[in-house]
């Protein structure tokens, strides 16, 4: 890697601006860390959701808009759990504490929001591919004969 590509990928570490209690989870693992990949055509984004479980994944609202601003919502639930059979009341709170959260970053340029196909892993990583924004190219106006 020379000093261009160190310096073009130094220049895509996001600015991630986290509220609620995504904000509060300093012990826990974090929430809301950040991977942008680019293409020549899409982006990628990974943020990491630790305590969201895939069947709260419905409840994580994520907007992408036309100029790359990315703006994720969830609530995480907690402090008391509850399995086939049993609740348990949580003694020790190290992962995120139970509360709202908000996550919003920039992606590097334009998108189109309608092309984005997200992914909620198992592992708890939102993953989404969006289609960078072409605009179409202008007609070419040649002279009159």
């Amino acid at each position: 890697m020379d000093a261009q590509d160190f310096a073009d990928t130094s220049q895509l570490k996001p600015s991630v601006v986290l509220t609620g209690t995504a904000k509060e989870g300093s012990a826990a693992p974090p929430i809301g860390l950040v991977d942008i990949g680019t293409s020549e055509s899409a982006y990628l984004f990974r943020v990491a959701l630790p305590g969201v479980c895939k069947d709260q994944s419905g409840k994580v609202k994520c907007e992408i808009q036309r100029d790359g601003r990315v703006h994720i919502e969830g609530v995480i639930t907690g402090g008391v759990l509850k399995d086939s059979s049993t609740v348990y009341l949580m003694k020790v709170q190290e992962l995120c504490p139970p509360g709202p959260f908000t996550i919003s970053f920039n992606l590097p340029g334009p998108v189109d929001p309608r092309l984005s196909s997200p992914a909620f892993r198992p592992d708890g990583i939102l993953e989404v591919v969006v289609m960078k924004n072409r605009t179409p190219p202008l007609a070419a106006t040649f002279p009159p004969p």
